[in-house]
């Protein structure tokens, strides 16, 4: 994977994301045998005079865009055929503008194999990381339940900013424990192969102490000694911890982590700020006080996303923030998942690029107020 680090590879990969689809590689395919046959065609109808013939060079070449080895050798040993045959037709077979045509071709040709031969090499380099990034990602991030205690529905989102890896320094996680349920959303300050270190390192901490530690005080204590014996320097992470136990509200540690949008039954949202927010974790040394965690309104038919900074910072291409307060009726939807999912595509849609950040959203639906109609219990 770090092999693939660059800005310029990770763009050369994309592109051959792109020219995977089946349709596009279908039609690149074809392109070089529509090129030589347009160029013959019109040689042929014209004559010696169109000088054309070097444009036969295109078909080798743009064989090397989509096509293997043996096939990108064939269009290349078409196009010298086509070029042997103009020259035969138009009695210039052996002139110093063929025979130099014909020399153009083979080199272009022997580039065009070695040129997808690189392909195919990054192609499987791409696989292999795909393959590692998935295996990694479903132990890093586990699936999280779609209900998580009575009448609680749980949706998430991942997007990361790697598109090769699919996987990045953002985290989240709901564990059901004696204690309630619980819940983590953070971020890794950094990017690359040490935040995904980082927030394992957090994630194994947390689903141990959720369960161990009966205050929502002692996870966070227990999250920061696991940091502090693993960051170095000036690193740090951001995170949001929530404990739900029935009632009407969500207890929740705010540790330096952008605040949760609460959508209430009634359309009112807003987001929760904490009367006091608890520096980030791997700080604990800056800390003169534990956390306080406060209450957050969670009644029936209420909503709390949870998110990371990588959805309120993404830019459009006139440098304009997602709106997400504007874009929050799109969780109105009866299922969650498929509600999320949509606010995604239009936090992709507002970007309309790949995302400068990771962005993870995690989505809690007190679902009583829903269970009057079988379509809303989805």
């Amino acid at each position: 994977m770090a092999s693939l680090g660059s800005t310029k590879t990770r763009a050369f990969l994309r592109l051959l994301t792109s020219v995977g689809s089946s349709g596009t590689q279908d039609t690149l395919k074809l392109l070089p045998f529509i090129v030589m046959g347009v160029v013959a065609l019109i040689d042929f109808g014209s004559g010696p005079t169109s000088g054309l013939l070097p444009l036969l060079a295109l078909g080798p070449a743009f064989a090397s865009v989509a096509c293997g080895l043996g096939r990108t050798t064939v269009i290349g040993v078409v196009a010298l055929a086509l070029c042997v045959a103009l020259g035969v037709y138009n009695d210039i077979l052996w002139t110093p503008r063929t025979n130099i045509t014909m020399l153009a071709i083979l080199g272009v040709t022997v580039a065009s194999v070695l040129a997808s031969a690189g392909r195919l090499r990054h192609e499987r380099q791409l696989a292999d990381v795909r393959s590692v990034a998935e295996a990694a990602q479903r132990v890093l991030l586990r699936p999280v339940p779609r209900r998580a205690g009575p009448g609680i529905g749980v949706a998430v989102s991942y997007t990361s900013a790697t598109a090769e890896a699919r996987i990045g320094g953002d985290l989240y996680e709901v564990v059901t424990t004696p204690h309630g349920v619980r819940v983590i959303v953070g971020d890794v300050q950094g990017k690359g192969l040490e935040a995904v270190e980082t927030a394992a390192v957090v994630l194994g901490a947390f689903r141990e102490a959720a369960h161990d530690e009966a205050k929502l005080q002692g996870v966070v204590a227990r999250l920061e000694n696991a940091l502090t014996r693993e960051l170095s320097g000036e690193q740090f992470v951001t995170a949001i911890l929530a404990e739900i136990t029935g009632g009407a509200s969500i207890t929740v540690i705010n540790c330096g982590h952008p605040s949760p949008m609460v959508l209430a039954a009634d359309g009112k949202r807003w987001f929760a700020d904490p009367p006091d927010e608890a520096l980030p974790l791997g700080m604990g040394s800056l800390k003169a006080n534990e956390p306080v965690p406060h209450q957050v309104p969670f009644a029936p038919g209420d909503q709390v996303l949870f998110y990371t900074d990588g959805v309120i910072e993404a830019r459009n291409g006139t440098g304009q923030f997602y709106p997400l307060p504007a874009r929050a009726h799109l969780l109105n939807g009866a299922d969650p998942q498929l509600a999320l999912d949509a606010l995604r595509a239009d936090l992709l849609r507002h970007v309309g690029r790949p995302l400068g950040d990771d962005a993870a959203m995690l989505l809690l639906r007190h679902r009583a107020a829903h269970q009057a109609t079988p379509s809303a219990a989805a």
